[in-house]
């Protein structure tokens, strides 16, 4: 896939930032709405901000001034405090307005790229409609800055978010993903990177998958990914993991978790995309045009013979979905190590 990186990183200036500004605004593109609300937010930080400054001006100056024509000693807090005050709101400030306006040169390079490789470009949508693991948890869920085709190979390449929880206890959950359309059904499948793994060597991925699904495959692979595959569902999974699949997928992707659900294979980064940046979407387009053009390529004539029927782009119910592992098996690793650690503490102290 030949693709054109020239305008993420050619020089844009001022003027065609405005003008790309104002036409977004003439047109109603669907970003103008979200960068408009997010000037109003600027100016109103920008007000906030002076508002800030006269007010401790006009507090700290006339307690200096009766401080002094009294003839005592002015106390260094009633100045020095309020300007650190008047600086960190400052550089906050100019901290905010200056990504602000960054935001519209970003989507200025991104709608140039999107159009320099026939791609279309979105800035978000709500509630996407894929299977994959992290499309199906959590409340307001929205992916950000999609590139996505709508010819052969289909694709998308953008970021995603969703909170769990509520209150004080929310979280926000940020992904940036690589989903791309395959030509036929396939098993439910995880290969789980070992390398972006959190503490004690944990899964990152938002669901875990019950033990004895696991597959141990040839060579270095078991070192850079654990591989889930539905029971009685080995075979098949042998027949996609080909060893030049696997040698591709060490070399291109083994920082990211992957998933091959219905008729999609995902590639997950627990980091969000710096979809603005050429070496970053080089690095996603060049997964497609290896791991993925590779897997389309084995799978392509892939049948479930539990169907019966090579015609049927099908996948029977038990290869359709991973059984999920039971939340206590982490709880009860953390019992057992924190069981352990007081032993030791108490034996050696």
């Amino acid at each position: 896939m030949s693709i054109d990186y020239l305008p993420l990183i050619a020089p844009v200036n001022r003027d065609e930032v405005l003008q790309f500004k104002r036409e977004s605004r003439l047109n109603a593109k669907p970003w103008a709405h979200s960068t408009l609300a997010a000037t109003v937010l600027t100016v109103l930080i920008g007000v906030a901000v002076a508002a800030v400054i006269i007010g401790v001006f006009a507090t700290v100056i006339p307690i200096a001034y009766v401080s002094f024509a009294s003839g005592g000693p002015v106390a260094a807090p009633v100045v020095i405090v309020p300007l650190l005050v008047i600086a960190i709101g400052a550089v906050a400030a100019y901290r905010y307005i200056r990504h602000a306006s960054g935001r519209w040169e970003s989507l200025l390079r991104r709608t140039r790229f999107a159009t320099a490789n026939q791609l279309m470009y979105s800035p978000g949508t709500r509630n996407p409609d894929y299977p994959g693991l992290i499309f199906t948890h959590g409340d307001a869920r929205h992916t950000l800055d999609n590139y996505y085709s709508l010819s052969e190979p289909r694709f998308d390449i953008a970021n995603y978010r969703y909170t769990t929880g509520s209150g004080k206890e929310k979280t926000t959950h940020n992904w940036g993903y690589l989903a791309l359309k395959l030509g036929r059904r396939l098993p439910h499948m995880v290969l789980d990177a070992r390398g972006n793994n959190g503490l004690f060597g944990g899964s990152t991925l938002p669901t875990s998958f019950r033990g004895n699904q696991k597959l141990s495959l040839e060579g270095d692979f078991d070192k850079h990914f654990t591989l889930y595959c539905p029971r009685e569902y080995e075979r098949d999974a042998l027949y996609v993991f080909t060893p030049d699949l696997m040698a591709l997928l060490i070399d291109e992707s083994s920082a990211f978790d992957v998933e091959i659900v219905d008729d999609w294979m995902f590639v997950y980064s627990v980091e969000p995309l710096a979809l603005d940046q050429a070496k970053v979407v080089h690095r996603m387009f060049r997964i497609i045009d290896t791991v993925g053009a590779k897997t389309l390529r084995q799978t392509h004539r892939y049948a479930d013979e539990r169907i019966g029927d090579s015609s049927v782009d099908l996948v029977a119910p038990r290869g359709q979905r991973l059984k999920k592992g039971s939340a206590f098996a982490g709880v009860g690793l953390i019992v057992v190590f924190a069981w352990v650690a007081f032993s030791f503490a108490r034996t050696w102290f």
